[in-house]
């Protein structure tokens, strides 16, 4: 329990407190208490109500398991979000440095000084107004989650009792348009890679990420069946190639269309079981950025559609699979989604609308000849 003291007031020869606050005022009030490890702790105030204050909330957080230490929150910004990002090792690779590059360019200038409890909730929803004049409003909202979840790791760490960017105000954000090409136009881009054109095929119709397709070995290609395993992913993290497993940490078997298994099959003759499917010229890993520089604007600047992005490719995917038939949970399965409700969230638009189809069905139910009338 935390116990005020006010014998803590002497005085020398000269008739001055012989201890003073930093103001040089006498300090006439302590509060003393020990904190959850047994240390000794004390607090000095000039008046009492605030020592009984500050006791009451003390004596709070040591009943309720909430007790945070006076000194917890005085570390640095710039020290605890380096702490932060070096216990990211559960992240992937390209996701602990999008992080650290937002650290380094939008949180460190301008908190990267402050103490971690000098921070507020109004000088965090400030900074974000600031943040809304110069970046998009799904930047912004990237940015202030980076630090959110640096000052709630403060608060797992108590270091702080709460997090001051909580609840804060966040510009909207308005999803992109996705766009989606038929088959015709999948076939006309395919041409217009011509040795490559399988590769845009194969993204078309399977709706594999990018790290996904550039990562498939030969024997995780089931041509009988035709089926990929899709086991593992490679990403390109400031010019380095970094090994992984896919997206959500999941495996996930995708179906071929047939006439792309067919033209798969005679792609991997003499190709070795450990060899990746698809690799650069020279060999090797084959990087996005080099296919879009070397192939892909040319064709798309030839057929179409203008900016197209190999990424769009998966969108595409998912829109021929829909127009195919598939269910929600075939293509959750078919894309990795962690949930339904993702796929959903993205392509729910693209789903046939059956609501009428479900009010003549209840309309059939009421009509027919053994259905009581009132």
């Amino acid at each position: 329990m935390a116990d005020i003291d006010d014998r803590w007031h002497r005085t020398g020869p000269d008739g001055k407190p012989e201890r003073t606050d930093r103001y040089g005022i006498g300090a006439r009030w302590l509060v003393r208490w020990r904190d959850p490890d047994g240390r000794q702790r004390k607090k000095s105030f000039r008046r009492k109500v605030d020592a009984e204050q500050y006791a009451t909330t003390i004596e709070h957080g040591l009943l309720s398991g909430t007790y945070i230490a006076p000194d917890a929150g005085k570390i640095m910004v710039e020290e605890w979000a380096t702490k932060w990002l070096d216990a990211q090792a559960h992240v992937k690779p390209t996701t602990l440095n999008r992080s650290a590059g937002i650290v380094r360019t939008h949180i460190l200038p301008t908190w990267g000084k402050f103490r971690l409890s000098d921070i507020t909730h109004a000088a965090v929803q400030s900074w974000v107004g600031e943040l809304s004049r110069a970046l998009s409003p799904a930047s912004v909202a990237k940015v202030h989650r980076v630090l959110s979840l640096i000052l709630a790791w403060g608060v797992r760490n108590d270091r702080l009792a709460k997090n001051p960017a909580e609840g804060v105000n966040l510009p909207r954000v308005v999803a992109p348009e996705h766009r989606y090409l038929s088959h015709r136009q999948v076939a006309d881009l395919a041409d217009a890679c011509d040795m490559d054109g399988l590769v845009v095929l194969f993204l078309a119709y399977t709706g594999l990420r990018w790290g996904e397709m550039a990562a498939l070995r030969v024997h995780r290609v089931d041509l009988d069946r035709r089926r990929v395993l899709v086991a593992e992913s490679v990403t390109e993290v400031s010019g380095r190639l970094v090994w992984g497993t896919p997206k959500n940490h999941e495996r996930r078997s995708v179906p071929l269309p047939r006439f792309v298994a067919e033209l798969l099959g005679k792609h991997l003759v003499d190709k070795v079981a450990e060899g990746l499917v698809f690799t650069a010229p020279q060999g090797g890993v084959l990087r996005v950025r080099n296919f879009r520089r070397a192939v892909f604007n040319r064709a798309v600047a030839e057929v179409g559609p203008v900016g197209f992005h190999p990424h769009e490719l998966r969108h595409t995917a998912a829109s021929l699979a829909i127009a195919s038939g598939a269910d929600v949970k075939i293509v959750q399965q078919m894309l990795g989604h962690k949930s339904a409700t993702m796929t959903l969230d993205q392509y729910g638009h693209l789903f046939p609308d059956r609501l009428n189809e479900i009010a003549d069905r209840m309309d059939a139910a009421v009509c027919a000849p053994n259905v009581a009338r009132t």
